[in-house]
């Protein structure tokens, strides 16, 4: 149906105005919202604001862990399917952490992507505005998300940017 990515730094509201819009969505359809989550709780602070999030969220969710196989859990949906992703950076830094193949991962996360017949807002940080990171990974991280957004950006029917909660619509060139 439609893919709409959603852009913005820490604490900007990206994720907030995904899950808006996925309600309101839900809401015309009858039909429920799935948060298809990427976080993994590697200490207590990551486990209370996975939590947290769930709990603000309510029972009218449905929440599918894909940590590692996003493109998977991409491909498992249908036109039915009303979906938030949140988000790309945390699937980025699992499947660096992991030390996978990164260019084949992020090659089949964006042809699942552009395969998806659901309604899908997908969550990724801006993270390229900031400060040139000072070590190696770090740059490495910065680079990849840029290049990572660009990717699902080509593929997106829709991208805009999240700034102190307010949107702003971003078009191709």
């Amino acid at each position: 149906m439609a893919i709409t990515l959603v852009l913005g730094g820490a604490r900007s509201g990206k994720s907030a105005f995904a899950q808006k819009q996925a309600e309101q969505a839900a809401a015309k359809t009858g039909r429920p919202s799935l948060m298809i989550a990427t976080a993994e709780p590697f200490d207590d602070e990551m486990r209370d604001r996975i939590d947290r999030h769930r709990d603000e969220r309510g029972e009218a969710w449905r929440t599918l862990e894909a940590p590692l196989n996003l493109a998977a859990a991409v491909r498992d949906l249908t036109a039915e399917d009303i979906v938030v992703v949140d988000c790309l950076t945390l699937w980025l830094s699992n499947q660096m952490l992991g030390d996978h193949d990164l260019p084949a991962a992020i090659d089949d996360l964006s042809d699942a992507f552009a395969a998806c017949p659901a309604t899908v807002w997908v969550v990724s940080n801006e993270v390229g505005w900031s400060l040139v990171p000072e070590n190696a990974l770090g740059r490495r991280f910065r680079d990849e998300a840029g290049r990572l957004n660009q990717r699902v950006a080509a593929v997106a029917d829709a991208a805009c940017l999240i700034v102190a909660g307010m949107r702003l619509d971003l078009h191709r060139p």
